[in-house]
Parts: C-alpha cells; sequence; structure tokens
C-alpha cells in the first residue's frame, strides 16, 4: 500500500512539474491538489503546488501552502526561500529579507536565494548589505567549486591536501560556514587540534545559527572531547530547529545517557526510533539504557531486536552475555557458532561472538569449550589494540618517585577540605560494584559512575608548560593554593552527577587506584576503598570480560598477570604513604559474611550502621556496570573460586603471581580452600 502510494506521488509530481514547464500552472494546481487528499503530508508537492498558486498570483493563498510547508519541515531551507519570494512579489521587503535570511541560515549555498536577498535589500534602500551579497554571488560559483574539491578530498582521506585549499578559501572569505566546517572535519579526522575544530564551528554557528550540517559536526566534536552537557545543549538546538532529525535524537539520547540522564536518554532513543525503527544500532543502545535501569527483560527484547535485523551484530550477543543473569537459547547459541564460521565476518564482530560463546558454554559447565572461545576472542582483540605494558610499568614508577613520603610531607594537608567523595577503586571484575551498591545504599550516600574526572584533572596539570612536563613532574612545582584548587575543580566538575545531593558519593572509577596520592594531595578527606579478590579469579574475571573501552592490558595472559604485580605493587607504596587511610575489601570476605563486612565499610567511611546496605539488591539505582545485574540479586558464592573448573589453562598465572597469593590474609585462603 505504501509503495503504491509513493509511486502515485511520483507520478503525480512528475505530471505537475511538467504542468509547471508548459506554462499551464492551472493544470499543476489541479494535480497536486488531487494528490494532496491521498498524501497530505508531501513535501514536494505542497511546494509544487505552492509555485502553481503563485504563477496565478494568487498570492494569499499559496502562503497558507507554504506556510504548511514550514509547519511540516522547519529545517527546510527552500520553503523560507518560498515564502520571502512571495512576500517580495506583494511588495513586502523587510519580511520578505527575514525569510531569504533564514533559508540562507539552513543551507548558505542557495545561489537563487542570495540574488533574492540582495534584490530585497537594494528595494529596502539598503544597497551597503546588498552590495556585500551580489559581491559573494559574482565570487560564490569558484568558491563553491573549491569548497567541494577541499571536501572530495577530505572524503578520500587526503586531509593535508583538503586542509590547503580550504584555508585558501577563508583567507579569501572568512565567513564561509561550509569552508569551516570540512576544515573542522579535517582536524576532526586527524585528532588534533579538536579545540581548533571546535573554534571553527562555534564561528560558523554565530554567522549561521540554524545551520544544520554545523550543529551535527559540533556535536560529534563535542561528543569526542566528553563535553556531555555541551553536546546534548547543541543537539537540543537542532530538534528545536526540526524535532524529526533522527541523527539529532541519536546524538542526544547517547549525550544524555554519558551525562547520566538515562530517563531523558530513553526518551531520546524511543523517538529516535518512532522516527527509523528499521535501525539495530539504536535498538541496541536503547537496550543498554534499559539494562542500566534495572529492565532486563525489555532490554532483552531489543537486543534480539536488534539481531532479528542486524544477523551479525555480535556486540548485540556480547550485551546479553554481559547481563551476566542471563543464559542464551539453544538456537542463539547454534547461530553464534554459525556466524564465526562464515569468512564475511568483521574482526570485531567475530570477537563479541567469541566472548558470548565463552559465556554461552561456561553456563553449560562445558569450561573446555568455554576457554577455548575466551582465549580465542582475547588473542583476537589483543590484536585490535595498542597497549604498552613497559610505558605502564613506568608512568607507574614515576608517579612512585612524585609521591614519596618527603613529597606528602611537604604538600601534604593543603587540600579541599570536602568529605564528600568515597572512591571504590582497584582492578575490574572484583567486587567493586558489590561495593559501591553496599554504600549507595545507604541514605545518606549517592552512587553516580565511573568518573574520569580525577585522570582527566591530573593530566591536565602540565598542559600548558613550556618545558613540556606532564604528570605527576609538574606537580614538582605545586604550590599550597594549588592543591585545594584542584580539589575545588573535582567537586565542581562532577557536581551534575549528584543528582540526589546526598553527603556523600561514590566515584568508582577502578583505574584511579594508581592516582591515590593524587587524590590523598587534593582531597585529603576523602574515603579511599580498594577491592580485591583472589587473584587467579580476579584474573579470570578480567580475561573473561570484553571491555566496551579502555582496560587494554587485560587481552593478554602474561600482559594481565604483570598489570595486577604491578597493581599489587603500587598499592603497597599507597599503604605504605598512608597507613590506615585505605581500606582493603576482599571479595571473599564479603561474599562470606556479608554483615561483619558492611559494618566494617561504613565505619570506615564514618557512616551509621544501616540495615538496606546489607540488603543492597532492593535498591533501585542505576548501575552502568557489567555487574549491573548481579548487584539487583543477593548475595551468591558460585563465583567464590571458579578458577579451579578452568585447571591447566591458568597454569602461567598460578607461576606469575604465587607471591601475591602467599601474601594474601589467612582469612581469604581459607574461604577459597574450603
Amino acid at each position: 500500500m505504501n509503495i503504491e502510494s509513493n509511486s502515485a506521488e511520483q507520478h503525480a509530481m512528475q505530471q505537475a512539474i511538467q504542468a509547471m514547464k508548459n506554462g499551464d500552472p492551472a493544470r499543476a494546481e489541479k494535480i497536486a491538489s488531487l494528490q494532496l487528499l491521498s498524501t497530505p503530508s508531501s513535501l514536494p508537492l505542497l511546494q509544487v503546488l505552492g509555485h502553481a498558486l503563485s504563477r496565478q498570483k494568487r498570492y494569499s493563498e499559496a502562503q497558507k501552502q507554504v506556510e504548511l510547508l514550514i509547519g511540516l519541515a522547519p529545517d527546510y531551507a527552500p520553503a523560507y526561500e518560498d515564502m520571502g519570494s512571495l512576500l517580495a512579489m506583494q511588495g513586502q521587503f523587510a519580511p520578505a529579507v527575514t525569510m531569504f535570511e533564514k533559508a540562507l541560515q539552513l543551507q548558505p549555498n542557495l545561489k537563487l536565494c542570495r540574488q533574492k536577498l540582495a534584490q530585497a535589500l537594494t528595494a529596502l534602500g539598503k544597497v551597503e548589505e546588498a552590495s556585500k551579497h551580489f559581491s559573494e554571488l559574482t565570487d560564490r560559483d569558484d568558491t563553491i567549486g573549491k569548497v567541494a574539491k577541499g571536501a572530495e578530498l577530505w572524503k578520500k582521506g587526503q586531509l593535508d591536501e583538503a586542509m590547503v585549499i580550504l584555508r585558501e578559501v577563508l583567507a579569501e572569505f572568512p565567513d564561509n560556514v561550509d569552508a569551516m566546517r570540512f576544515m573542522a572535519l579535517c582536524h576532526f579526522d586527524k585528532g588534533t587540534n579538536m579545540s581548533d575544530a571546535e573554534a571553527l564551528l562555534r564561528r560558523a554557528l554565530q554567522i549561521a545559527p540554524d545551520f544544520k550540517q554545523g550543529l551535527h559536526t559540533l556535536g560529534s566534536i563535542l561528543h569526542e572531547q566528553s563535553k556531555w552537557q555541551e553536546a546534548a545543549n547543541t543537539y537540543k538546538k537542532l530538534l528545536d530547529i526540526s524535532t524529526d532529525d533522527h541523527q539529532a535524537w541519536l546524538g542526544y539520547a547517547n549525550a544524555k545517557a554519558h551525562e547520566g540522564d538515562t530517563e531523558a536518554s530513553i526518551e531520546a532513543y524511543q523517538k529516535a526510533l518512532k522516527l527509523r525503527h528499521n535501525a539495530p544500532g539504536v535498538h541496541m543502545a536503547y537496550a543498554h539504557m534499559l539494562k542500566t535501569v534495572g529492565e532486563q527483560a525489555q532490554a532483552l527484547e531489543e537486543y534480539r531486536l536488534s539481531i532479528a535485523q542486524k544477523p551479525d551484530l555480535g556486540e548485540a550477543f556480547w550485551s546479553m552475555a554481559n547481563l551476566k543473569m542471563f543464559s542464551f537459547e539453544p538456537d542463539e547459541v547454534a547461530h553464534m557458532e554459525n556466524q564465526l564460521a562464515s569468512d564475511d565476518l568483521s574482526a570485531q564482530a567475530r570477537v563479541h561472538f567469541n566472548f558470548s560463546l565463552g559465556k554461552a558454554f561456561e553456563d553449560k559447565k562445558q569450561y573446555e569449550k568455554a576457554w577455548h572461545h575466551y582465549h580465542q576472542g582475547n588473542q583476537q582483540q589483543r590484536q585490535l589494540l595498542d597497549y604498552d605494558p613497559v610505558e605502564f610499568e613506568l608512568n607507574l614508577d614515576a608517579i612512585k618517585s612524585v609521591f614519596n613520603e618527603q613529597f606528602v610531607a611537604q604538600h601534604g594537608g593543603h587540600g579541599h577540605d570536602d568529605p564528600a567523595p568515597i572512591f571504590v577503586l582497584g582492578l575490574p571484575r572484583t567486587g567493586s560494584t558489590l561495593v559501591e551498591q553496599i554504600i549507595a545504599s545507604h541514605s545518606q550516600v549517592e552512587g553516580t559512575a565511573e568518573l574520569p574526572n580525577i585522570g582527566a584533572i591530573a593530566a591536565s596539570t602540565g598542559k600548558y608548560r613550556r618545558d613540556q612536563k606532564g604528570y605527576p613532574e609538574a606537580l614538582l612545582d605545586a604550590n599550597k593554593r594549588d592543591w585545594g584548587a584542584y580539589g575545588r575543580e573535582y567537586i565542581s566538575q562532577t557536581k551534575h552527577h549528584r543528582v540526589l545531593n546526598k553527603r556523600y558519593f561514590i566515584d568508582k572509577m577502578p583505574n584511579n587506584f594508581m592516582h591515590i596520592g593524587w587524590i590523598k594531595m587534593i582531597l585529603p578527606n576523602a574515603k579511599i576503598i580498594n577491592t580485591r579478590r583472589y587473584p587467579i579469579d580476579s584474573c579470570l574475571g578480567v580475561y573473561k570480560q570484553l571491555f566496551a573501552q579502555g582496560q587494554n592490558f587485560s587481552y593478554d595472559m602474561l600482559e594481565l598477570a604483570e598489570y595486577y604485580k604491578n597493581y599489587v605493587d603500587i598499592m603497597d607504596h599507597w599503604h605504605a604513604l598512608f597507613p590506615g587511610e585505605i581500606l582493603d575489601v576482599h571479595y571473599e570476605q564479603t561474599v562470606d559474611d556479608l554483615p561483619s563486612q558492611v559494618s566494617r565499610i561504613l565505619e570506615f567511611c564514618g557512616l551509621e550502621f544501616e540495615q538496606g546496605c546489607v540488603e543492597f539488591y532492593k535498591n533501585k539505582r542505576q548501575v552502568k556496570t557489567a555487574s549491573s545485574e548481579q548487584v539487583r540479586k543477593p548475595i551468591y558464592k558460585s563465583a567464590l573460586n571458579l578458577s579451579q573448573q578452568y585447571g591447566d589453562a591458568l597454569s602461567l598465572w598460578h607461576q606469575e603471581l604465587a607471591p601475591v597469593i602467599d601474601k594474601l590474609p589467612p582469612e581469604v585462603i581459607k574461604i577459597i580452600n574450603s
């Protein structure tokens, strides 16, 4: 039915246009009007009808059609040009100028519209303004050609050549917004000078505030820089221009998700899917948000819908596996095995399917098959990533060198005294989400997310130094006021995550373990909790996890073991520097005797005991990590010493981590051996 309707609409359009060409606007009007009875929201037919009425000098009727056209498509530049033309024909040059300018803001390369604007300005006696537009018209053909050439080179990835041409255009025409946008895209693709890319687009949008392509590109660049709030505002402006902009809804949903506004993100994904239902990636992203708020059943529906639309979407299968408290159906396991047998599968999809099958076979207690797929997936993922273990070890050595006893004695006590932050850190998959959920179930504490701010502010300490010194060496020159300023900056940056405005909040970024010295300097009253787990189980948990980003150390068995040893080494360093100020919480002890560990954790945080912390699984807060479904269930012990099931496959870790295991508390070893 829709196909027939589209076919009839296209046929009517062709006939109406031909009638206009034949000088018969009345026939064009009749054809367009009849077809609009069947397809009343057809933008092309409404535009043709407006032209036909205008040609018959029935201006008021034509205006009604164009007003309807603008109402249906408020970002359609030719509609504003048509309205401007109608007004100018009736001698209403001032409002015509407004319409022409609006059209050019939306689409700056409308040559005829610019000519009409210049003529309308001339009619109003604004000769100087008109002259500028006439001058631009005379140069614009050559300029359009240059911009088009620059755009073509950008699309081919010849970024330096494109930038040479675009610079030439901007040197002669500094207000050319199209050239600005493509120059910004070149900066974006090079991954350098993102601030220049952002500045170019902001300048373009000062000239043409409703420049849609510019707004879309700015949104992407802000997203790349993790400026989520600004990105959300940019996409919101796009949606103010056009509520049916599918990409704008997606950008807004993504930005809101990163901001932590899950409700707004879910609503935006729903709007995007109403506009374009056949969008597997969007169904999957929507499912991620549903998972975050605990709607597992609906999330599974969306994941499976994305797979129905794109059967090789391995990421959707891994997302289901990543729910943890979930098992694949037999036909889904068969589907994944068939996909892996295909020669057409992308490298990343192959990784996703291997990790998913690892989970599927582990659930069936077929550990040999499970290990085969986990190990294959890790080896394949390692080839796709850039990670230098030597560089990581050198970074830790530099941090330990700066943060020594003398340094702490000299600079300690000058940071911001706010006691609000509670840092839960350590290696991934060590029970950190469980500890976070326990503390966040307290009436005075708000759980936020894995916040990147501590590391980002640390990296910024060397940003503008002429000697190129970065973190941590840049801190050697810090004065008393700097420490408090950095602490206040952290509190300011994280404020928008604290939507409940509780006295304390949790930052659960695992990798903050390397920044404990930095945290203690800028926020001396912050609480620090280090989550630990039996080393072999810890490494296995990490090795079974395909991370969305970061944690590039985790995809090679030896590199993972070395990383673990480096983690233990720097934690020993921090314990020596700050005795009694870091609480180690072992997963095994928490699972074995939850009430006593809850009391211990709350006492360390200076909080009164509350039963709700023991019944953490009743907390309906949003959880974004891989353990989101696990912490919505009562405590269970099935994951204790799971590594035993994998036998000799883990012998490398047993050998490498034996010295670490020997130093574990006897209580932990007793639980492991029980």
